[in-house]
Formats: C-alpha cells, structure tokens, sequence
C-alpha cells in the first residue's frame, strides 16, 4: 500500500522514526540496520515501507533499502515469526547474517536471538533455507559510529530494549554488564545489539 516514504526525518530514535512527507509526519518503526543507515534528523531521507494492518492497529515498518524489507518480509512469513520478532531479528544481527545463519542452518545462531525459541529457529530455517539460496543475495549495512556519553548511551539502549519488549529489569541488567566489559567504546547499536542476545 505505502511501497516507500521520501522525506524528512523529523525524529530518530533506535526503535522508530518520524518522516515528515509535506507537511504529514509519518510514525515508521525501523531496526537498528535501518537506524545506523539513517544520517542526522533534518535531512533528507528515503525508506522502503510495509504497512501492517491488525484488527487493533496500522503499524508503518521501515527499512533502508529494498533487501532488508524482502529479509523482514521472508521472515514474517514463517509460522510464529510476527513483525516485532522479526525488527528485533534485524536488530540483533544484520540482514547477511541472518542470511548465512539460515542458509548454514546455523540453528544456534538463530536462537540467540531473544524471543526465538529452538522451534521457531528450526521453522526459520526449514522455510527459508532454500528461498534465500535461490535468491543468492549477500549484503549488509554497515553502522555509522558516534560515541555519546555513558549515562544518554545506557537510557537510549534501555528506552529502545523496552520498547522491543525486554523487560526493564533484565534490559538494565544486560547492558550494565556489557558497558562493564565494553567501556565507551560500543556503539548504540552494538550495545542493543549484544543486549539481544
């Protein structure tokens, strides 16, 4: 229905973005691939879009290019991988990963991922393994790097946890530990990243 929005980027946050198209601001839900791709709010942008209409609500996903909406849209497309399974899937590791994961029937790879039991890993793989080796795409995102303060990094990664479906005090507890062994050095993204799994 909506195949892409070109516009600005009015907001940015880890787990969503507001796309201003004249005048109209559209609430998108990206992954961490897709915030990484996304430059400073202001500028211009363009995403590919999936609009998913449920009884209780219209929800916009968004992605930064073509193959990590066709990733999102294979995955949803396995029995008990919903659209919040699957943003947090391409939070949690990137588009080429999940891709070799499921191709090399890499099962524990797949289940590290939080809310993937060995079940769903398993079906994953089964339903998607021969679809992606026909398709023979290999691609990745690479994360741009900003290293902001300790305290704004921990609440950023906590808010954006949360809103993925952790619960905050496990959330709290995943990335104090890895802050300890990371230092300032991780990213927003990585940080998410390692906490998801």
């Amino acid at each position: 229905m909506i195949a892409y929005l070109d516009g600005k980027l009015a907001y940015k946050d880890p787990t969503f973005v507001i796309i201003d198209v004249h005048g109209v601001g559209y609430q998108v839900k990206i992954s961490l691939q897709t915030y990484a791709a996304l430059h400073n709010t202001g500028e211009h942008c363009k995403l590919h879009t999936l609009l998913i209409i449920r009884e209780d609500a219209h929800t916009l996903f968004g992605f930064s290019d073509a193959d990590e909406k066709q990733l999102f849209e294979d995955l949803i497309s396995v029995s008990g991988i919903g659209p919040s399974t699957a943003i947090m899937m391409l939070s949690a590791m990137s588009s080429a990963e999940i891709r070799h994961a499921l191709v090399s029937e890499d099962v524990k790879s797949i289940q590290s991922i939080k809310g993937i039991g060995l079940k769903t890993a398993q079906r994953a793989i089964i339903e998607l393994k021969d679809k992606l080796k026909k398709e023979n795409l290999l691609g990745g995102v690479t994360p741009n790097i900003f290293a902001p303060q300790n305290t704004k990094l921990r609440n950023d990664a906590l808010q954006a946890l949360m809103a993925l479906g952790i619960a905050k005090n496990v959330a709290e507890k995943n990335i104090d530990t890895i802050l300890k062994r990371e230092g300032n050095e991780v990213t927003i993204e990585q940080l998410i990243k390692l906490a998801l799994r």
